[in-house]
């Protein structure tokens, strides 16, 4: 008679333990891995299928939308938020601007030899409560470990997929002179959260990371019945890049009101203390929308109305100029271009 002997595994130390080679063998250590960690807080009934993708079903009419995003935030932790929900908030927002309902996402992890499973549990649970509190979940995974040294801790790649409905189709080539623009609240916390934390600034008010994902207050807009043609959170490059980006794309001309434009005295007064421009620094939970100048309004006070929007304001216009300039009218009355962001003004902020 044989004897059927079963291997116990000793459970993943997560207070004290660490990620070494193994866990990206695709052997005994990364089943484990993902087992005692990933499904854990990431599980659902997609995710349960346990393949190398996901069966998925039909999101019925409409067209499917798909972005991808990397994360390589530095620091991983930040005031507001960490590397995990921002990985789930950034691509959330960018299939929602698209007119989107975004419906899965999958996640790619790259992570360093030694990196602390501690730190690794705290940003999957951050990314599962992102994930469940956006109606979003993560379908699907990747898990590669590189050696010590070569990966700063953990990157991590977030694809989304969502379905537009037909004629809700929006783009950055749809802006036409006339429209008015719109931004959802103040520019420049993500960006001046994440250079307080790396270079250990300490300002009277703390600043916070507004990431968020925005497709609960796009929703909002929409039910206004608002003609809106444009859509696009203003992340690397702030809203100064953007703008040039939409400008280029619909082939208009952009001029801002200076003192129209929602900035909070503390990242205001950072951004002079560090000699940085709060027009070109990064958000993670705000949005431009640019829509019919006669809707407006009626725009704005369905954006006041969301929690997401609270501090939302109309700061310019779209204008004719074969050019594609951006301008805005300063304070003291004088005018200057907002030009395209030249080199990285803030390394890594998401």
């Amino acid at each position: 008679m044989t004897e059927t002997r079963k291997t116990y595994v000793r459970p993943l130390d997560i207070k004290h333990g660490q990620v070494d080679m193994a866990h990206g063998s695709g052997g005994r250590a990364m089943a484990q891995l993902i087992e005692e960690l990933f499904a854990k807080h990431l599980g659902n009934e997609y995710l349960a299928q346990g393949d190398d993708g996901a069966l998925l079903p039909n999101p019925g009419e409409g067209k499917l939308v798909m972005a991808t995003d990397s994360h390589v935030v530095s620091p991983l932790f930040f005031p507001g938020g960490d590397i995990g929900c921002l990985s789930v908030h950034g691509t959330i927002n960018d299939v929602a601007m698209m007119g989107a309902k975004p419906l899965w996402l999958s996640a790619g992890f790259i992570l360093e030899e030694g990196f602390k499973f501690a730190d690794l549990a705290r940003i999957v649970q951050s990314m599962a409560a992102a994930a469940k509190a956006a109606g979003v979940p993560v379908v699907t995974g990747d898990t590669k470990v590189v050696e010590r040294g070569k990966g700063d801790g953990v990157f991590i790649t977030t694809t989304g997929v969502g379905v537009v409905a037909p004629g809700n189709e929006l783009s950055g080539r749809y802006a036409r002179p006339g429209d008015a623009i719109l931004v959802s609240g103040t520019l420049g916390d993500h960006g001046m959260a994440i250079m307080a934390e790396r270079e250990s600034l300490g300002f009277e008010s703390p600043i916070v990371s507004d990431t968020a994902a925005l497709h609960g207050l796009i929703d909002a807009m929409r039910a206004s019945g608002a003609d809106i043609h444009v859509l696009r959170d203003p992340t690397r490059g702030g809203l100064a890049t953007t703008l040039n980006e939409i400008a280029k794309q619909s082939g208009v001309g952009m001029m801002l009101q200076e003192k129209a434009i929602p900035v909070t005295p503390a990242v205001n007064a950072a951004c002079e203390f560090l000699g940085l421009d709060p027009l070109y620094v990064a958000n993670e939970g705000k949005l431009v929308a640019i829509c019919a100048e006669a809707d407006a309004e009626k725009l704005l006070a369905a954006m006041h109305a969301h929690p997401l929007g609270e501090a939302a304001a109309i700061v310019g216009t779209v204008h004719v100029d074969e050019h594609h300039f951006v301008q805005m009218t300063t304070g003291f009355g004088g005018r200057r271009i907002v030009d395209w962001l030249s080199g990285e003004q803030l390394p890594r902020i998401c």
